[in-house]
């Protein structure tokens, strides 16, 4: 027997017409030098409709790839919207690439036409004369000489053209939005969401069991609009009605606090060393005020728990952690604690990885590929599945990524029987020692709850011995010394005696990748080049 129900497809289409009929008077805020500015939804999408036909006169059609080199702004959101829903593919296109790593994907995307904003103009032109497959460059703001050679002006091309652009029908399985990975190991490579996966997406975010967006939101997004599309919050602004501050390239602690203050945001969504440096900022601001925010979320690598409990001491607010990868469009698990659980508790699951979010499932298996019990102890890989997670790249084979229909994470950890995960590490930075697996997660958070570390990074490093020992790598907070020997102590209190590192090392700042996370890489070389001056205490 077969169903009576319509089988209308799930478009970004439908999302912003949702959008800018019953949300029309909602706002979107641009942090620029001079103040913010502000544009309804219903003008946003006016201006989309304008740029779609601004792009269609410059030959790009369905199917077609546009890149976006841009700050979280109105402009990137209007690009959001028009890319996609006329129907070509909006290649969000990260500003912090290394150049070679950005003129791969650029050409591997096969971009066509890209829009730049003019403070990231000097970046790209590192790059100009490497793009083989894009034949226009369209520069958002007033820039000065040619250092991209000939370029068309944004806010000209959408003046020419006329609003109430014919949104086409699309297949909901078309490419929508295309987004590399950082590339921390090889080449990055390219994941292709569908209009399906996002709307899909979209809905998930909005439910209370994970982000819960909603129209009485107002979202300080601070993750990068390049990054995994924000994690989804331009459409699920749309989808819920959910007002937007976009902060640009304001993303120190003190900018942030301002318009926290300001803008009086009641989400606020970013990775954990962007909330690490709102907490320091906030310590010598006596006009902090958080009490606008009814949650903060924090993702894209392991939010410490010292943080969460910061946040709710101090200044009474939530931190609510979130999991997913480009892979996985990002949303998968949340870290909400289950109905009834004492607040005396919840800091227990909060400083979990997450919960898994309905829509998608997960197992963890064994380096043989059998699948381990869910027991909260067993250890095994992450594997992934879901609507809105990847089965494959774009262009590029990965076998070792994805079989039997899972898509392999490559980070290790534990699943229990009310589906909250907790990572222990991913595969290429656990460390073994002994035979035993030492998590420098774990460690890291350890480290980072002393009230004199700042930031703290843990890499294996050779020992004749025991295989692998770990190297502690410290940020220290201004002002605030200590010890090896301390920081030692402090961690032995806490993690199994054979965990605790002999290896310390104070250093600067902590090198991230193109996504804020910290690089192991890059320590791993300074480890090996003898740049990293290290004291190594008696075991």
């Amino acid at each position: 027997m077969r169903s009576t129900m319509q089988d209308a497809p799930l478009l970004i289409r439908d999302i912003v017409r949702h959008g800018e009929w019953l949300y029309a008077k909602k706002k979107v805020f641009t942090v620029t030098p001079t103040g913010v500015q502000e544009t309804t939804f219903r003008d946003l999408t006016r201006r989309a409709e304008r740029l779609a036909a601004a792009l269609t006169r410059l030959g790009i059609a369905p199917g077609d790839r546009v890149g976006s080199f841009m700050w979280n702004n109105q402009a990137h959101m209007e690009a959001y919207i028009a890319v996609p829903t006329m129907g070509a593919v909006l290649h969000t296109l990260n500003i912090r690439l290394f150049p070679e790593q950005l003129a791969f994907v650029i050409n591997h995307g096969g971009d066509r036409i890209i829009i730049v904003d003019n403070t990231l103009v000097p970046l790209l032109a590192r790059v100009g004369d490497q793009l083989g497959s894009v034949e226009h460059i369209i520069v958002n703001g007033p820039v000065e000489g040619a250092p991209l050679g000939e370029t068309l002006d944004y806010d000209t091309l959408l003046a020419a053209e006329e609003e109430g652009f014919a949104w086409p029908d699309l297949d909901e399985r078309d490419g929508a939005i295309m987004c590399y990975t950082s590339g921390t190991t090889g080449d990055p490579k390219g994941v292709v969401y569908s209009h399906r996966s996002t709307w899909l997406h979209s809905m998930a975010s909005t439910t209370a069991n994970s982000i819960g967006l909603c129209e009485r939101d107002r979202c300080l997004l601070v993750v990068p609009m390049f990054h995994v599309n924000a994690w989804g919050a331009v459409f699920s602004a749309l989808f819920a009605g959910v007002e937007l501050i976009m902060p640009q390239m304001f993303l120190q602690g003190e900018p942030l606090l301002r318009m926290i203050r300001e803008l009086r945001p009641t989400v606020a969504l970013g990775v954990p060393t962007v909330w690490n440096d709102l907490l320091r900022a906030a310590e010598s601001d006596a006009e902090a005020d958080l009490t606008s925010l009814r949650g903060i979320l924090a993702g894209g690598s392991a939010v410490p728990r010292s943080m969460i409990e910061t946040f709710r001491d101090r200044y009474g607010r939530t931190v609510v952690q979130g999991w997913g990868m480009t892979e996985t469009s990002p949303l998968a698990a949340v870290s909400l604690p289950p109905a009834g659980t004492p607040p005396e508790e919840e800091i227990e699951y909060r400083a979990r990885t997450g919960r898994i979010v309905a829509g998608v499932e997960m197992r963890i298996t064994d380096d043989d590929g059998s699948v381990l019990p869910h027991d909260g102890h067993t250890m095994g890989e992450f594997e992934i599945r879901g609507p809105w997670i990847a089965a494959s790249y774009y262009g590029i084979e990965a076998p070792e990524r994805f079989h039997d229909g899972w898509l392999r994470t490559g980070d290790i950890g534990t699943l229990d029987d009310e589906g909250f995960m907790v990572i222990t590490d991913r595969t290429k930075d656990v460390i073994k020692s002994g035979g035993e697996w030492i998590s420098s997660v774990e460690l890291e958070n350890t480290v980072m709850a002393h009230p004199a570390v700042f930031e703290a990074a843990v890499i294996a490093v050779p020992d004749d011995k025991w295989q692998e020992r770990p190297l502690c790598c410290v940020v220290l907070r201004p002002g605030q010394s200590a010890t090896p020997e301390e920081l030692r102590d402090f961690v032995a209190e806490r993690v199994a005696r054979w965990w605790v590192p002999e290896h310390w090392a104070f250093v600067d700042e902590i090198p991230r990748t193109s996504v804020g996370k910290f690089d192991k890489k890059v320590l791993r070389a300074h480890f090996a080049d003898g740049a990293l001056s290290v004291t190594t205490l008696p075991r």
